[in-house]
């Protein structure tokens, strides 16, 4: 079996998997890098190994906070999964939902708010209001409508997400715990600081135990529990300032963690 077999490709995409959720993005993306560029030469730029491969290296980018790199790769497969599979199918879907949090990311609230409203009306008329798409999608656009400053949207949709993240898939899933944070975040822009504090404070102990204290995303929920201890910056509105050692471009939940190789949606 050669470096340009399928089962080596897979291989080398699924290291760089493991990389990506340990946090080790600096040894993921060459990898992903590399894994694009074998999947075109050797698949075609329309396979559907070819787009996942494309969506994974853009959200590595996008943890990377590369996010002028993310977003073009990003709409780029949106447009592809668009043309090859249809708009409503739920790796269209998924790829619209990523381009919206990345567009959040980089300060578009404008792009990134008619997008996530969409996705989250057809996630929830084509996969019910319950899957987890619709729910990352609703996270992520309480978390959209949160820094263009409509925290009276935010709360009341974040507060309905958290009930329905923990009913459906437990207090420890990702989509519960950027829920939480989201709706910490929200509730001290409202300036209700002692419930975003007890909210944060559970979130941290749970990334510690469930990540442990050096994973990208608890550092981050240490930093965003330190920021609200400090009463939150100098004005309501903000979020954390990357200088408090925000690691990934993101308060909470964003773009769907990358898939292996050997799946498809």
């Amino acid at each position: 079996m050669g470096a340009e077999h399928p089962d080596s490709l897979a291989a080398r995409s699924n290291l760089a998997l493991s990389y990506w959720r340990a946090g080790r993005t600096g040894e993921a993306i060459p990898l992903l890098e590399q894994a694009v560029a074998d999947h075109e030469r050797l698949l075609g730029a329309q396979h559907p190994g070819t787009l996942n491969a494309r969506n994974n290296l853009a959200l590595s980018y996008w943890q990377a906070g590369r996010t002028g790199e993310a977003i073009p790769l990003l709409e780029q497969v949106v447009a592809d999964h668009e043309r090859l599979q249809g708009a409503q199918r739920p790796g269209s879907l998924m790829a619209r939902n990523n381009l919206a949090a990345s567009y959040r990311d980089a300060g578009r609230t404008g792009e990134a708010i008619p997008l996530l409203e969409q996705v989250v009306a057809d996630s929830q008329r084509l996969q019910g209001a319950q899957h987890s798409t619709t729910l990352m999608a609703r996270v992520n656009l309480a978390h959209a409508y949160r820094k263009a400053g409509r925290t009276g949207e935010a709360i009341p949709l974040l507060e309905q997400v958290v009930a329905d993240s923990q009913r459906l898939q437990g207090a420890q899933h990702p989509n519960a715990l950027a829920a939480r944070t989201n709706l910490a975040l929200s509730y001290r822009q409202a300036g209700r600081t002692v419930e975003a504090i007890v909210i944060e404070e559970h979130v941290v102990a749970e990334r510690e135990r469930l990540l442990g204290a050096e994973h990208p995303d608890t550092l981050i929920a240490r930093d965003n529990l330190a920021w609200l201890l400090l009463g939150g910056g100098s004005h309501r509105g903000s979020d954390p300032p990357p200088g408090t050692g925000r690691r990934r471009p993101r308060a909470a939940a964003g773009c769907r963690a990358p898939r292996h190789p050997d799946r498809s949606e």
